[in-house]
């Protein structure tokens, strides 16, 4: 399946879940892969690890050729800068690659500065956390503050 979505293939998604802390991650991979559950944890063959998935809503139909479901999964490879922050990526990164803080059910995850370039350490918005998504150049604001 394709690597490069459009928020029409996540229409039914109705959350993700994460099995790593994405705010440890520069990048993740993000992909489409047909499952047999709109839920839990799809199986993993591949190379790599998966890092984390979407669950579909009950909305969502299976493909009537298959019967398969179109979930979006997210992993890393050997090769990528989690584990190799001096190899092929530690300047660039692959074409699927995105931000794990601006990924959200039914939303494409953005391509970031420090997606693309940056270090997790280096590049890390001190008001970005887990379940937050703050993308560089936006400012946070606070309730009731104005930006």
């Amino acid at each position: 399946m394709s690597s490069l979505l459009v928020e029409g293939d996540l229409s039914h998604e109705a959350n993700v879940v994460w099995l790593e802390d994405p705010s440890n991650l520069d990048y993740v991979r993000q992909t489409l892969d047909k499952t047999p559950r709109r839920r839990n944890k799809p199986r993993w063959a591949r190379h790599g690890r998966m890092v984390g998935y979407a669950e579909l809503d009950a909305n969502a139909h299976a493909d009537p050729d298959s019967g398969l479901y179109r979930r979006r999964v997210f992993f890393l490879l050997p090769h990528d800068r989690d584990h190799e922050p001096d190899g092929l990526y530690a300047a660039a990164a692959p074409g699927e690659a995105v931000d794990p803080r601006t990924v959200e059910p039914r939303r494409v995850g953005e391509k970031t500065r420090r997606s693309q370039t940056g270090s997790a350490k280096g590049a890390r918005n001190p008001g970005a956390g887990p379940g937050r998504n703050v993308r560089e150049g936006a400012q946070a604001t606070s309730p009731g503050r104005p930006a």
